[in-house]
């Protein structure tokens, strides 16, 4: 079960200045090794004050072995082992639940999302947004090695998403978005447990009026290891969250949305 954390924690808690990366990583040993660094170095090199919280999320690799030996040499990372039951969205709000700064990317273990678009979104966000989200399928975006029909089945469901919301934003489903604490606080509860909640945390935080910024980035496919998303078993699950978003949007009358403090 994911900790409960008050939204007083959320907003309170946060340490000035500092940016958190929460990477969940399933069996993601030999990707680990590779992204944990470029990260750290990527970061530091821009003077961003950063922490990496690692979720390990059930891992029967070597996965936890190799973050201890990577938390010796880098010291902004820990790693939380998540208990079972093990899912995408369940690690990822482990890691929500966890994190220390004032603002919190979501990153993924395979190296798909490059160090320099995360200095990017940090630096985006000291503009005053709310949260800054990505995008690989506008003017200065880049994906590289997407397989083919991953990547139909990714615009058909965007183009679906961005239609029924009336967004410009045309990558909602990519996890890799930034989001300033009073955003996590603000969009609680959190239904999803698996892929899912990728569009659930945009989509709450655009319903409930928070504010947000859309920048290219680049993806690449992972070098090592396989995908977790099983496209046949989480289409009604995306379907499930992106209605139930819609309906707060139609049905809410409001109640949800951010209040200006005049």
């Amino acid at each position: 079960m994911v900790p409960s954390r008050s939204t007083s924690r959320w907003v309170d808690e946060g340490v000035a200045g500092l940016l958190s990366i929460v990477i969940p990583a399933r069996n993601e040993e030999g990707n680990l090794r590779e992204s944990v660094p470029a990260i750290v170095s990527a970061l530091g090199a821009a003077g961003i004050l950063h922490e990496i919280v690692v979720i390990n999320d059930n891992s029967s690799d070597g996965t936890e072995a190799e973050l201890i030996d990577l938390e010796q040499r880098h010291p902004t990372l820990r790693h939380v082992n998540n208990p079972p039951p093990n899912g995408f969205g369940l690690a990822v709000r482990r890691g929500l639940a966890e994190f220390r700064g004032e603002a919190v990317m979501v990153v993924m273990a395979d190296g798909s999302d490059s160090p320099s678009d995360m200095v990017a979104y940090w630096r985006k966000l000291q503009e005053g947004y709310d949260c800054v989200f990505g995008s690989r399928f506008i003017q200065g975006g880049a994906v590289h090695d997407y397989p083919p029909h991953k990547l139909v089945l990714n615009r058909l469901a965007n183009t679906f998403i961005r239609l029924l919301f009336a967004l410009k934003l045309n990558d909602t489903t990519n996890a890799f978005k930034c989001y300033r604490r009073e955003v996590i606080a603000g969009i609680q509860p959190l239904l999803a447990h698996h892929f899912n909640l990728t569009v659930e945390l945009p989509l709450k935080a655009i319903v409930r009026g928070y504010s947000h910024a859309v920048v290219p980035i680049s993806w690449r496919n992972r070098k090592t290891g396989i995908s977790k998303l099983k496209i046949r078993e989480m289409s009604s699950r995306y379907l499930f969250i992106v209605l139930y978003c819609l309906l707060e949007k139609m049905l809410s009358c409001g109640d949800y949305k951010k209040k200006d403090v005049p």
